[in-house]
């Protein structure tokens, strides 16, 4: 009865009837016959369940890369990954290295060479470079756990970012020297001194892969910079005598929104990436219509999706509202305009340091003390966790999972899921410990790859350490 089924149907119609099934049921009908198991083997198939599962395949890359599996084997391991990430279970789904070495307070790390799921995610060995007030910025190996190279030593480090498209790793100093390093040596190719006793560093790429880095300085105004030279590009006044400590970039490229916390009289301004990264051009900004900005976040899948946590000054009385912005041109001028699609009321319970991040182009996640929240754009609370004993520290998002740093020194690993009613939401899944919290105050900062997390400890002593979590393939 079985063949005279399979026999019914030509190739084509059985392919079409099979793109309707989720993978587990798709291997199943694989194995009723052999008609149905060429049909089931169709690359067309599983390549369209990658794409439909992660987004971020980069289909070009995948198809060029020498050694890669089939679509269906691709499909399979990655799962796999998948379910360990989802199940955390310490002997069996991910290794943990401790990375020691650093004399002083880490301020800052960062993937140089990551797993972002765009290729051959189990070949991919992991980099990961640190920055301490030791002096020194240190390379790390985080599958084997080992030190690939270190900097020579040089004043007390306040601030880092990478560039990764040219690896490169640029660092800010004490007494506001900035310099950039080669990545795969540690070698230093450019110094600039800014004059900023402190600074904040945004590396960024446009639309044409021509990189820069953005310094936002203790007195308010906003340094461009070329990479790796550093050599001078444009300068802006954003604020005036106000540290400006928040800078972030949008997913289309296009804009650069710099904004000061220190102040709540000050307006967020968000600037035409084209207009500073060009020396010969005016810059082109606007001031967004809010005040007292206490933390921002572009949404990822949007091109220019931004939203911003903004106070009159009382505690409480905090709104969350999203802006999409675009740009009027005329042949006469350019003229940047951020339209309001949506605010709502957000209650906050403590007076720590709000974190906002972003998923897909519609969900916002606020860190709140020991609270994590679920919002819509619409201002819907789709979830609210309380797993940590203590407030978070640092947020990780990606497609997949969330992972929240916590001084109780703890991770804690969520992943997302699809809502019936609410459409994204997330499910807590497990804790990764950290250590003993007699030799440490607890988790600083966190980061994450399609495969590893690696978060920094504060160490009593004023060691600080990295924990490194490996998921094995």
């Amino acid at each position: 009865m079985e063949m005279e089924v399979c026999q019914s149907l030509p190739l084509d119609c059985l392919i079409s009837v099979f793109a309707l099934l989720q993978d587990e049921d798709l291997l199943t009908a694989s194995v009723v016959c052999k008609e149905w198991h060429y049909a089931a083997e169709t690359p067309w198939l599983w390549r369209r369940m990658c794409l439909q599962r992660w987004s971020f395949c980069n289909v070009s890359q995948l198809l060029s890369d020498t050694g890669m599996p089939s679509w269906k084997g691709y499909f399979q391991r990655r799962s796999h990954l998948e379910n360990k990430m989802k199940t955390g279970r310490s002997t069996a789904d991910y290794t943990c290295k401790s990375l020691r070495g650093h004399k002083g307070k880490v301020v800052g790390f960062a993937y140089l060479a990551g797993n972002d799921g765009c290729s051959d995610v189990w070949t991919c060995t992991p980099v990961v470079c640190s920055a301490s007030t030791d002096g020194t910025i240190k390379a790390w190996d985080i599958q084997k756990g080992v030190n690939l190279w270190t900097s020579p030593v040089q004043d007390p480090l306040q601030d880092m970012t990478v560039d990764t498209v040219q690896s490169v790793i640029i660092t800010s100093d004490s007494k506001g020297t900035i310099k950039t390093w080669k990545g795969a040596t540690g070698e230093e190719q450019a110094c600039f001194n800014s004059g900023f006793s402190r600074s904040t560093l945004l590396a960024f790429s446009n639309k044409d892969d021509s990189s820069f880095l953005m310094v936002g300085s203790i007195l308010g105004s906003l340094l461009v910079l070329s990479l790796p030279a550093l050599s001078e590009v444009s300068r802006h006044v954003v604020c005036d005598s106000f540290m400006l400590n928040l800078l972030l970039s949008a997913p289309d490229k296009k804009w650069i929104f710099a904004a000061s916390k220190e102040n709540f009289d000050l307006s967020p301004k968000v600037f035409y990436s084209d207009s500073v990264c060009n020396p010969d051009e005016d810059s082109v900004c606007c001031s967004l219509p809010v005040t007292g900005c206490c933390a921002a976040v572009f949404l990822p899948s949007q091109a220019a999706r931004l939203a911003v946590i903004h106070s009159d000054g009382l505690f409480r009385n905090k709104t969350l509202s999203v802006f999409d912005l675009t740009m009027k041109e005329s042949k006469y001028k350019r003229e940047p305009h951020a339209q309001q699609v949506a605010s709502f009321q957000v209650d906050l319970s403590h007076r720590s340091d709000v974190i906002l991040q972003a998923r897909g182009s519609s969900t916002v996640l606020l860190a709140d003390g020991n609270h994590l929240k679920v919002y819509t754009i619409k201002g819907e609370l789709v979830a609210s966790f309380e797993d940590h004993l203590q407030p978070i520290t640092a947020l990780c998002v990606d497609s997949f999972r969330v992972v929240t740093a916590s001084r109780d020194l703890s991770l804690r690993v969520l992943t997302w899921r699809t809502d019936p009613e609410h459409g994204l939401s997330l499910e807590s899944q497990y804790h990764l410990l950290g250590g003993s919290h007699t030799r440490s105050r607890g988790f600083t900062n966190v980061a994450c790859d399609y495969s590893s997390i690696v978060a920094s400890v504060e160490s009593l002593d004023g060691k600080d350490v990295l924990k490194a979590y490996t998921f094995d393939f």
